[in-house]
């Protein structure tokens, strides 16, 4: 790539990902698009992007380690819950056509934003709920899915995550999104990444403006979450799920 095109990867990297870290997902609505704009192939683009948006998720980390105390047996559950799904996401997806799966994503993604705008009280005050055996049960099942869909579609599936653990385990956004920056960001994202990197390609000569990006957007991010609080984080999801759900919607009917 000239060194124009890396500009204009820097700046679409960034000004996602600091979105993505308000919101806790939605990277992939400028990213992704980019890079098919610039020229690569959809498979190769979508790994390229989930390796970008490893570093979303250590921009992150990097700042809400600093304020944020994640209860850490929590993780694990999210993260054994989730992994497999996303192995399994992105061991489909360079098998099958996602137009129709992008549509209905896009569909399920925007009634996100919509219900979270009618519920004015949810995630801004942390009541933990769900967490019997039949909680833990139905909430494993969930985050088994959302990351099958995350390892295996472009846009989004943090943003199911983050909602996830506000509306079920009773969350406020902001602890939501920590969960989601660190558990999605690194560990789903980067499973993602190494399966498709296995089993398709990778482009690294376009990394590391995509990298720069994710790690300074991801930090701004965070760090506006943090000091600006649960509701500017709340409107930012609903702001973020709405476009993500239209350009999915989009992406779909137009393809």
């Amino acid at each position: 790539m000239n060194l124009l095109d890396q500009g204009l990867l820097f700046l679409v990297s960034l000004i996602a990902n600091l979105f993505s870290a308000l919101a806790g997902g939605g990277a992939g609505l400028l990213q992704l698009p980019a890079l098919l704009f610039l020229g690569l192939p959809f498979g190769l683009a979508l790994a390229t992007h989930k390796v970008a948006s490893v570093f979303l998720g250590l921009g992150a980390t990097a700042r809400h380690m600093k304020s944020s105390s994640l209860d850490w047996k929590f993780a694990a559950f999210i993260l054994a819950a989730g992994l497999p799904g996303v192995v399994l996401g992105a061991s489909l997806i360079l098998m099958i056509d996602d137009h129709l799966a992008q549509g209905l994503l896009g569909l399920l993604t925007l009634g996100l934003g919509i219900y979270s705008w009618f519920k004015p009280e949810l995630g801004q005050v942390e009541q933990q709920s769900n967490r019997d055996r039949k909680g833990y049960l139905i909430g494993f099942a969930v985050l088994f899915i959302i990351g099958a869909l995350n390892g295996s579609l472009t846009s989004g599936t943090g943003l199911f995550v983050t909602l996830w653990l506000v509306r079920w385990f009773g969350l406020d956004y902001k602890s939501a999104v920590a969960y989601t920056l660190v558990l999605v960001g690194i560990f789903w994202n980067g499973s993602g990444a190494l399966t498709l990197g296995i089993l398709g390609d990778i482009q690294w000569s376009w990394l590391p403006a995509l990298i720069l990006g994710s790690l300074i957007g991801g930090y701004l991010g965070a760090h506006y979450a943090i000091v600006k609080g649960n509701r500017l984080v709340k409107r930012s999801f609903e702001v973020v799920t709405v476009l993500v759900g239209i350009s999915l919607i989009i992406k779909a009917f137009s393809a």
